[in-house]
């Protein structure tokens, strides 16, 4: 018989006895590390787990009721804490991730990249931003919105309380306005 049930065996009726965290994690350690190591897959993390367990336990707000109930409240817990373990590593995994192809991309781009190209590529972001301040506020608030928030068709009529049809036909002109102004800028070249 576990020491809970025994507890509460002889506590009898009345006010639930107190749990003794550090027996109770003793005696359910080797079965927590099992479960633990077979959501993770991961020797090492068991312990880091096991130990927000312990944490937990100890510093609960609502102490536990039924000092029978110690091991089922128990197994929740460390299954909860192993899916923010894996919540927390997963985001640094993805920042890492990034934060690596990033560096790699600059690394190759300031290799590659001739100064000319990138003069010019400058200079034709300047007669684009320039070309967009030509246009009416309307043309450039749904250009901005499709190409800068890279929103959907639908989340522009939601937002702006028009039909799907109407962004279609909005965005159709705005462009149309844009590629007439940067073709009197001498950006583009128009073929009618």
């Amino acid at each position: 018989m576990t020491q809970a049930r025994e507890l509460s065996q002889l506590a009898g009726p009345g006010p639930p006895a107190a749990v003794d965290w550090q027996a109770a994690l003793a005696e359910h350690d080797r079965w927590l590390r099992m479960v633990v190591r077979a959501r993770l897959g991961d020797w090492q993390a068991v312990d880091e787990v096991l130990q927000e367990v312990s944490l937990a336990a100890v510093a609960q707000r609502a102490p536990l009721a039924d000092p029978a109930k110690v091991a089922p409240w128990l197994y929740r817990l460390a299954v909860r804490q192993v899916l923010l373990y894996r919540r927390k590593h997963g985001r640094r995994r993805k920042l890492e991730d990034r934060y690596a192809r990033e560096t790699q991309a600059t690394d190759a781009d300031r290799g590659t990249v001739d100064p000319l190209a990138w003069m010019l590529a400058d200079e034709r972001g300047r007669m684009v931003r320039a070309a967009l301040a030509k246009l009416p506020p309307r043309d450039k608030e749904i250009l901005m919105l499709k190409y800068s928030q890279d929103w959907s068709y639908h989340a522009i009529a939601d937002h702006l309380g028009i039909s799907h049809s109407a962004v279609e036909a909005r965005l159709h002109r705005a462009r149309g306005r844009l590629r007439d102004q940067l073709a009197a800028m001498h950006v583009i070249e128009v073929c009618r």
